[in-house]
């Protein structure tokens, strides 16, 4: 493995090493896990579709469920 080093204000050190303690786990382990779910969830989202980019938007609106196809919703539309 490699080494870094990073800049973390005194209030992140300070949750670090409670949950540190509270897990068993060296700092090291729990910045490297906070890291790797991070990566995970942006990469995630990178490639996502729009629909699981707007899932939670999904049903929110009420209206005709068959607006995109059915031809009487086209009725004079235009005019």
């Amino acid at each position: 493995m490699e080494n870094i080093s990073i800049k973390v204000p005194e209030s992140l050190i300070t949750i670090l090493n409670a949950v540190a303690k509270e897990t068993g786990k060296s700092r090291s382990a729990i910045i490297r896990l906070a890291i790797e779910k991070f990566l995970r969830e942006e990469n995630k989202s990178r490639n996502s579709s729009c629909l699981d980019l707007s899932k939670d938007l999904a049903g929110c609106v009420e209206g005709a469920w068959d607006l995109s196809f059915n031809p009487k919703h086209m009725k004079g539309y235009g005019k």
